[in-house]
Formats: structure tokens, C-alpha cells, sequence
């Protein structure tokens, strides 16, 4: 006798609105809870909240939801600080927060990578929950009224900004700063940049401070146009102020013509005892007093005993290679962004170092020739960009043939991929160390260490 036949389960469509009780946290951040069976993940829910969410997007396996009525807080809910965008896990405990990240990581490794054997090492604190980052991008927009405001993206809106009279991620001086630049442009009647309709002038801020030399650096980005570039000047303090000019169709800080009006063109930082030029365009760490504690993690796992050769990868402005300078006997950089590698080698006639040469060019490419012309490494250390290392890299890295390889993640579910691709190559994961330079947000960094 055949069984009965089970009743199709209805997809969500988009518009939907569902009760739903969240389970479980997503790697990214969002709840994860089950409608008939169906997986949605709700941006804005926590482990334990019963949540009215509206769906706007549905593929056959998942969907996407975000809450428009909590019906009853998990029994882990606390009371925000700020109505922050940039700060969506501000709701759970710190201490919650940790776990949660420490458990992502794990997961990423065995599920994604189906790796084990290594050590998962207890998750470092961030020394700072609030105001601990050294360079926040605002991006302008229209309120109420029709008053300029200068804040974030509402989660998932790229056309909705949510003002702030107080950045809690910032400190009060690079609040002051964003607080000049839009008082300036409010007087002079400056209207945000629509990407529509392509009027208005103003796109974004970008505010960079040294937390230890108290330098600060402010960048305006604007689209084509008429700009009191001298009343800005007057009516800015910074150590150094810019304008990047650019008529990119997209939201990018990155791209354009860059003016010097006031200062220095770039502001200097101070870590792990050594000083670092940070150009307009460079990488830095965005939390100097936890990425000092990250280097330190990955000079503890790298075991270097002085005599070794080291490649750094995806170096940025050279700040992990110059900071294990000490400890090996020669470090090579390599990094694609040509301003990167030339704040990298000042840094290093900055502070003193001659073991340490910076090359640009992509890796992809560029690791191979350093390899014949330095040698081969003993060590490599790698900090890549979220999205991992391609295939071709990692190949790369294993024709270079390092003993040892650090790898300082910004993404476990593409470390994942990365270390079982080495492992197919003989390396063996050993050791796992998750650090927290981002309180408040799912973002999570580790520390890697692959041996052969």
C-alpha cells in the first residue's frame, strides 16, 4: 500500500510576512529559524526571538526575512547602547557575542574545510567594546524635511541613511570631525549625491584617526561639481583633509582624484612599539589596540626563531611584516595597491628596518618571481581580503613550499575552502585562534597556522 501523499510545501514569496522563532546565529549575523520546514534568515533576530519577519528574498532552499515586530525578546536580549547600523549584535551579551564567533570559526573548519585534528584556541577579547575603530566611512543622504545627514546605510537599503548624532564606534574627536564637515556643508546649503537622478555633490566621509598619535584624517568624496573648498578648510580641524572627485555609478571611497587642501597627505599611527604612515588609500587594521594583539598572535603562532625568511602577503602598508621584522632574519611583502607598498617601505626607513623589502604587484602573479629571485620561504604569513585566496594563489603558496604557514583570516567560511586546499597539499592544520577586533558585529578575525 502506497503512503499517503505529503502536501507541497508553500515556498515564501517576497512581501510575506511570517512568525518565526529564531534558533540559531548565521555566520554574517543573521538569525536562523524554520518556517514549515523552510530555512529563512532574519536580519535582526537573536537566538530565542519569537519575530514578525517580512520576507524579501526566497530561493528554493532558503530565504531572507528582517524583522518588523518583535513579539516576545529572547530571555539573551539586552537593551541597545545606540540605534547604530553598524553595530546589529550590540543586543546580545559580550560574552555571548565571543562564543558565538568562537563557534563559527570551528564550524566553517569542519563543515565547509572537513578538517580536525587542530587545536581551537580560546577567542581574545577586544580591549574596547565601543570606540575602538580607527577609520569609519559615512555616506550622506536626505532626512526629514529634506536635511542633509551623514550616517549609515539602513540594513539591506542602499538608498536609506540613518543619521547619528554620536558615532559609538568612533572616538569623540573623529565625532567632532564628521560633526565640522557636516555643519560646513549644511551651511553652505550642499545637498547629497543621488544616484539616480545624479544631483547633488556630496557622497562620503571618510574620517581616519592614529589612536596613539592622535593624528586625524578627514576625506571628503564628492561627485563632479562646485566645491568652497576654502571654507572647508577653515571650518575643518585635522591634520590632514582631503577631496576625492569621482563619478563612479557606485558607493567606492576608493576610486578618484584626490586633492590635499590642509595638512599632511598622510597621518602616522603608532604599534607594537614602531610608527606607521597611513597614506589616503592604504590598508591599516581598523582597531589599532586589537590589531597589535592580532600581529602578536600570529608572531606567538608563527614560532620564528630568528633565522628565518619570510613572505608577507597581502602585506597593506607592511604593518604585520614589520612588526615580526625583529624576529626573522628577512621579510619580503607583496601587495597589489601601489600606495600600500609605498607607505610600506616608509615605514620601514621609518623606523629603522633594513631586513625588510616591499614589492607591488598581484600575488597571483608576483609570487613566483620573488620566490627565484629571494628564495624559497621559510615562513609565509597571508592577511587576504574577505573572499580568501583563489585557487591559483593557494597553488602558488604550496610551489613556493614554506614549512609554515600563518594565515590571519578576516572570513572563516573562506579560510575553510583555503586551509583544506592546503591540506590536500600536505599541510596540516594545527592551531586556531579566533581574535575580536569588532565588537558588537558578527565580523570575526583568526589566526591560522599550517605546518608540513
Amino acid at each position: 500500500m502506497s503512503s499517503p501523499a505529503q502536501p507541497a510545501r508553500t515556498r515564501p514569496r517576497p512581501g510575506d510576512e511570517l512568525e518565526l522563532v529564531v534558533d540559531t546565529l548565521a555566520f554574517g549575523g543573521a538569525g536562523v529559524a524554520r518556517a514549515d520546514g523552510y530555512v529563512v534568515f532574519v536580519e535582526g533576530g537573536v537566538p530565542g526571538d519569537r519575530v514578525r519577519a517580512r520576507v524579501f528574498k526566497a530561493k528554493r532552499a532558503y530565504g531572507h526575512a528582517r524583522v518588523v515586530e518583535l513579539l516576545e525578546p529572547s530571555p539573551e536580549r539586552i537593551a541597545p547602547v545606540a540605534d547604530h547600523p553598524g553595530a546589529p549584535w550590540q543586543v546580545l551579551p559580550y560574552e555571548r557575542q565571543l562564543a558565538v564567533k568562537a563557534d563559527q570559526v570551528d564550524d566553517a573548519l569542519r563543515r565547509l574545510g572537513r578538517l580536525d585534528g587542530f587545536e581551537l584556541e580560546p577567542i581574545v577579547p577586544a580591549t574596547q567594546p565601543w570606540r575602538y575603530r580607527n577609520k569609519l566611512e559615512y555616506s550622506f543622504g536626505t532626512g526629514a524635511g529634506g536635511a542633509l545627514i551623514c550616517g549609515f546605510h539602513a540594513p539591506g537599503r542602499w538608498d536609506e541613511i540613518v543619521a547619528l548624532d554620536d558615532c559609538l564606534l568612533a572616538s569623540e574627536r573623529g565625532n567632532a570631525a564628521r560633526e565640522q564637515v557636516l555643519a560646513w556643508a549644511r551651511a553652505h546649503e550642499l545637498r547629497a549625491h543621488d544616484r539616480r537622478s545624479g544631483e547633488g555633490i556630496l557622497r562620503n566621509l571618510v574620517v581616519r584617526e592614529g589612536r596613539r598619535t592622535g593624528e586625524v584624517q578627514v576625506r571628503l568624496v564628492v561627485a563632479p561639481g562646485e566645491l568652497p573648498a576654502e571654507s572647508l578648510t577653515a571650518a575643518v580641524e585635522a591634520d590632514s583633509l582631503l577631496v576625492t572627485t569621482t563619478d563612479a555609478l557606485g558607493e567606492t571611497t576608493a576610486v578618484g582624484e584626490t586633492e590635499l587642501l590642509a595638512g599632511s597627505e598622510a597621518i602616522e599611527e603608532e604599534l607594537a612599539d614602531l610608527r606607521f604612515r597611513i597614506s589616503p588609500l592604504a590598508f591599516f587594521q581598523t582597531n589599532t589596540e586589537m590589531a597589535e594583539r592580532l600581529y602578536g598572535v600570529a608572531a606567538e603562532l608563527a614560532d620564528l626563531r630568528g633565522t628565518e625568511r619570510l613572505f608577507d602577503l597581502y602585506c597593506g602598508s607592511g604593518t604585520m611584516g614589520l612588526v615580526l621584522s625583529s624576529r626573522v632574519a628577512q621579510v619580503f611583502g607583496i601587495d597589489v595597491v601601489e600606495a600600500s607598498v609605498a607607505d610600506a617601505i616608509a615605514n620601514a626607513r621609518l623606523n629603522g628596518i633594513a631586513n625588510a623589502s616591499f614589492f607591488a604587484g598581484d600575488v597571483r602573479l608576483a609570487l613566483r618571481e620573488l620566490t627565484e629571485r629571494a628564495g624559497r620561504p621559510d615562513v609565509v604569513v597571508v592577511d587576504p581580503p574577505r573572499s580568501g585566496l583563489s585557487k591559483k594563489v593557494v597553488r602558488r603558496v604550496i610551489e613556493a613550499a614554506p614549512r609554515r604557514i600563518v594565515y590571519v583570516s578576516c572570513n572563516p567560511t573562506t579560510l575553510a575552502p583555503n586551509a583544506a586546499q592546503l591540506a590536500e597539499a600536505g599541510y596540516s592544520l594545527r592551531r586556531v585562534r579566533p581574535v575580536d577586533l569588532f565588537p558588537q558585529t558578527p565580523h570575526i578575525e583568526c589566526v591560522a597556522v599550517l605546518e608540513r
